[in-house]
């Protein structure tokens, strides 16, 4: 773990804007850990992907000093070099909450900039006045968690999950059950996971105890979802696969990842959820 990351040290908000706040984490640090299928679908990775982050704490001055806000989605490719360490993201977007902008146009020009340069990729960047912002919910399908099942696994343990038949079946499958923790703080996140597919029957009852052997982890959200991917495809035999989860926000922000075996559009990441 790198020794300057900001999470869980005691920092001053900066409210004028600085990029030099924004802190990348490689990806392949993390990935060198997965237990990844033999095949590839995008360049040396086994699936296509995306993250989207969301910003309910976006300020910044007109030219004539008044405060205007925003929600923002800053949408990733599962490809960049690097995610970006969560409290820095913070830090930067609060760095423009004393900054006077010409409008809403500079900010997003701005935002793009700095994050496809932190990311090492290219990042879209969506800005949304607060009335505008769509609550709109995807359908994620059926609900697992009621099942009645004893739980012993409280680290991941891939070797639960197991296929129910070999009759191939297209469905899509949440649970609400789904908590890890910070690497660095400790903290938990929290998060519903939707996974949607078309192979071989997932066993519904050996996927939630999977699901719940995340619940004492230390791993970034990025690098959960890859996992369960990971985990997945190594079970069976998919025609279709997507695994999203969708994290509660802190601070005001959220992060939600997606890997499928699928080239994505922008608009993949199911709708926002209650908890966020």
């Amino acid at each position: 773990m790198h020794d300057d990351i900001l999470l869980g040290k005691e920092t001053q908000y900066v409210f004028h804007y600085d990029k030099s706040l924004i802190f990348p984490i490689a990806r392949s640090g993390n990935r060198e850990r997965l237990t990844m299928p033999d095949q590839r679908v995008s360049g040396e990775l086994p699936f296509y992907g995306q993250d989207v982050w969301t910003a309910f704490e976006l300020s910044w001055l007109n030219m004539k000093g008044k405060p205007q806000v925003a929600i923002a989605e800053f949408i990733i490719p599962a490809n960049s070099n690097s995610i970006v360490e969560s409290k820095s993201f913070k830090l930067y977007l609060n760095s423009f909450n004393q900054t006077k902008l010409s409008g809403i146009g500079e900010l997003q020009d701005t935002l793009t900039q700095d994050l496809s340069v932190g990311f090492g990729a290219d990042v879209t960047v969506k800005l949304f006045g607060v009335n505008d912002y769509p609550l709109g919910q995807s359908d994620i399908g059926q609900n697992i968690d009621e099942l009645d099942i004893d739980v012993h696994d409280y680290e991941p343990n891939a070797q639960l999950l197991a296929i129910e038949s070999d009759d191939r079946i297209e469905e899509t499958i949440n649970s609400h059950l789904l908590k890890s923790n910070c690497p660095v703080t400790g903290q938990p996140d929290w998060a519903t996971v939707v996974v949607s597919y078309k192979g071989a029957k997932i066993n519904h009852a050996a996927f939630l105890k999977y699901i719940i052997s995340y619940r004492n982890h230390d791993d970034f959200h990025e690098h959960c979802v890859e996992q369960i991917f990971c985990d997945l495809q190594n079970i069976g035999d998919f025609e279709a696969l997507t695994v999203t989860a969708r994290y509660t926000r802190r601070g005001g922000l959220d992060i939600n990842p997606t890997r499928s075996l699928k080239a994505l559009n922008s608009n993949a990441c199911i709708g926002r959820l209650a908890r966020q």
